[in-house]
Formats: structure tokens, sequence, C-alpha cells
């Protein structure tokens, strides 16, 4: 945890933020068992519920009053029966004292103190249970529009603690990503790999933020298959982060030749995607709509396949025509933090977007997690790729989809190539950003050379 008074600041700054009176209510996630009850998942708190009180056990809930200021930890001691299971542990009121907290309530008194006939403000839920539990404890009450925004306007801007948590996943990333390249070669099964990776997490401390994406399929962009054999002339997406004892998190992509070298076809998909990921990077600052970061990317990306002569035709054209969401039909990034797709369990349009920027419905433009213009100490990640996806393309050429635009009978030459995707995470600083982390190899000499190493 962090020191008690970080958690007091944030609960101040959150209850002067609410315009309305009333009782904000923040439920702690429980354990979720796996197939029986005592066969549980790995914990992992709320990261609201983190970012307020930093208290990483299940079975609690808080109450903070708009107007007095009052703040009520619920919970239990734990039972002196569970001692030969779990050790020993702290009584809760030392616990609550942790963050701030003094006044504590039996868990078993919440339901009471939510009868005072106030307001009640609560957020979102994403896990069947607390949505069970906000059903029992307050089932009119429906999530706060007011309490959301208040904090995602918290919680987005990142503090120097914070900051240096990231960096401390990020450098687990490093090691994670330099060790994949000096260790994929053909003949090596892709689960295995993946493996030998995550285990570099763990003896570092931490575990990882999202599941592995590690495939010679790159084009399928979550793929969470991690059955195949490489090949030589793979060229494999390893998409991965990482998560501190605290849960900040990283997020990195690097693409990998499979036997350590481009080959001519894949360095010039790879330097697409370097120039677009650049052209973005170097367009960050403070005021800027991460949307428009998005379209440079996007163009980049369509010239430089038009001097592959996929795409054909006038290229600012293309762009206005969404051609180049064949080949990059995901957004460019998003924001960082507690959560590697940070606050997104709180509404992906109140984080991504405001009452000026406004998501974007066409297919590609939708998955654009952020659009809105960036704003000092926040945390995103810059992820372009190229993408060629077979069954997509058949559906285009069928439909006649940007038929001007498009050679679909070039593209036929890349059906069998996969994808690229490159992803580094960045700070906006008052005067343009700052790369997280120490740089993890990326120019096509620099992933060769690391791939040698091994």
């Amino acid at each position: 945890m962090f020191a008690a008074s970080t958690y007091q600041n944030r609960r101040r700054r959150l209850r002067e933020s609410m315009p309305d009176s009333g009782l904000i209510l923040l439920l702690g996630s429980n354990e979720s068992p796996r197939n029986f009850a005592h066969n549980i998942f790995p914990f992992r708190q709320d990261s609201s519920f983190l970012y307020f009180f930093g208290i990483d056990l299940p079975g609690i809930a808080a109450l903070i009053d708009t107007d007095s200021g009052a703040e009520i930890l619920f919970g239990d001691d734990p039972h002196p029966d569970m001692i030969v299971w779990t050790g020993p542990q702290a009584p809760f009121a030392e616990i609550a004292a942790s963050a701030g907290i003094s006044e504590t309530r039996s868990a078993s008194k919440l339901a009471e103190a939510l009868k005072s006939g106030r307001p009640i403000h609560r957020l979102p839920s994403y896990q069947a249970d607390t949505d069970r539990r906000f059903g029992e404890l307050v089932p009119d009450a429906q999530p706060s529009a007011d309490l959301i925004r208040a904090v995602v306007a918290l919680r987005a801007v990142k503090s120097a603690e914070e900051i240096e948590e990231i960096e401390k996943a990020i450098g687990v990333s490093h090691a994670v990503h330099t060790a994949a390249m000096r260790s994929t070669f053909p003949g090596r099964a892709e689960y295995g790999l993946v493996a030998d990776l995550e285990a570099i997490a763990h003896r570092h401390g931490a575990q990882t933020s999202f599941n592995t994406i590690f495939s010679r399929r790159g084009e399928i962009l979550h793929n969470p298959f991690h059955h195949n054999t490489l090949e030589d002339g793979d060229i494999v997406v390893h998409d991965s982060g990482a998560e501190t004892a605290l849960h900040y998190a990283s997020d990195i992509t690097r693409t990998i030749p499979a036997n350590g070298t481009f080959d001519a076809r894949q360095r010039d998909v790879y330097s697409i995607v370097l120039d677009s990921q650049q052209a973005a990077i170097d367009a960050l600052a403070p005021g800027t709509p991460f949307r428009d970061l998005h379209a440079t990317a996007s163009r980049v990306i369509l010239a430089g396949l038009a001097e592959l002569g996929i795409v054909t035709g006038d290229i600012d054209e293309a762009l206005a025509a969404d051609a180049h969401t064949l080949f990059f039909p995901c957004g460019l990034g998003h924001m960082m933090g507690l959560d590697v797709h940070d606050m997104e369990a709180l509404g992906e349009d109140y984080v991504g977007y405001d009452g000026e920027i406004q998501r974007n419905p066409a297919f590609g433009w939708r998955s654009l997690r952020l659009g809105r213009r960036l704003e000092p100490d926040w945390v995103v990640t810059v992820e372009p790729g190229i993408y060629f996806n077979g069954l997509l393309a058949d559906r285009w050429r069928a439909e006649g989809t940007c038929k001007p635009f498009i050679d679909f009978d070039r593209f036929e030459a890349f059906r069998d190539f996969g994808g690229v995707r490159l992803e580094d995470d960045f700070l906006i600083t008052a005067d343009g950003y700052r790369l997280l982390g120490e740089p993890i190899p990326k120019s096509i000499g620099d992933v060769e050379a690391e791939c040698a190493a091994g």
C-alpha cells in the first residue's frame, strides 16, 4: 500500500468533486470459486476500491458521506478457526487504519447503514457477484454518472508514486520481452514459450496484467490460442503485460521473426508499422485529440501499403472511406494504470470520450477506446498494427467495400502473413510525452540482435 495519507487525499478529493449530497457506496470484490467454494481463482481487488482504500482483501465495503466526510469501512476479523488455513491475520481495525480509516463496522451492518434514506451513489458492476450484492443492498440505486465522472477524473491523472509502480511493471515487461526474442525459434510450441515468459513475471514478484497473446496467427487481435508450433518464416505477435504487487500494469507488444531474421516481406510490413507508431508518438501532447493520432497512424499505414501495391488511389480519400480498417480494425491505444485498460469497467465512453469528442460507430473506429484530448499526467499506450485477415478481406471483396482503394488480388500475396503490432507506454507531460521504462528492442536491427543473443 501507499501511505494512508494518499488514500485519505483521494477520498477527500472524490467527496469534494461530487455535486450532490448522499452516500458513496464502494463494494470491494469477493473471492470467486473456480469449480467449488474453496477452490478459488486468485483474488483481484476491484481497482476503484484499491485506488481509494488500497486494501487488497475480499469481503469488504465502504461508505463515504459526501456532506459530513464520515468514512466507514465494513468487514470482519478473520474467524479464529481460519488461522490453520491462512496463518495469522491482522485485526480488521488495524487494516482499516492503514488506509486512514478510523471507523469500522461488521460487514453484516452495511445493509442497515444504507437504510438512512440518503441518496446512494454507486459505480457500475462488472462481476455477477457484485451485481447481485448491489441488487440486494440498494435495488433501486442505478450507477451514478456523477460518481463515474469524478472517479475517472481522479484516476486518469497519475501521481509520481503511481508512475513509479507502472515503471516497475514495465521493467518486468522488459525482462519478459527480451527473453521472448532470445528464446523464440522454429520448432518451439507457443504454449511452452508462454509458460517460460509468464514464469519470468512471477520470478519478479509480479503477475500478468492480462492473458498473454503470443501467436504466429497475429492477424487474430486477441488470440488466446497457444497450441501452434513455430515454423521457419513465421512472424510472431507477442503482446503481454505485468502487474505489480500494488496492481499497476504494463502493456507492451513486440513482433518477432521466428527464425531471428526478418525476411523482405516482413521487413516491409514491420517498417510501415514502426513508422506509423513513431508518427503517432511524435504527436503526443496535451490538448491533442487521441482520435487524431489514430488517424495519423492510419494514414501512414495506408501510404506504406500503397507502396506495396495493396492500397490504391488517393490516400486521403482512402482514409476518408475507412479503407485502413481492413488492415487496422482496432484502436491505436488506451489509458493504463491500475487496469491495463484503465477504468473501462466504469464505461469506456466515460473514460475515452466526452461531450466534445464522441465515439465514431463505424467499423474499426468504434474499437478506438480513447478519442478525447490528452491531458498531462495521463498514461496511454500507442499500439498500431497491420493485420492480414483473409476472412475479412473475402467479405469486403464480395461486398465491394472500398473497391477503389484496395487491390484484393495483391492482398492474396500477404494472405498467409499474419500480423505486426508494436506497443509502448507513455506519460503525457506538460509539453509532450515521456516513454515509460527502459526502451525495449524495437528497430529491425535491435530485434534481430536480441534474437541472435539467445
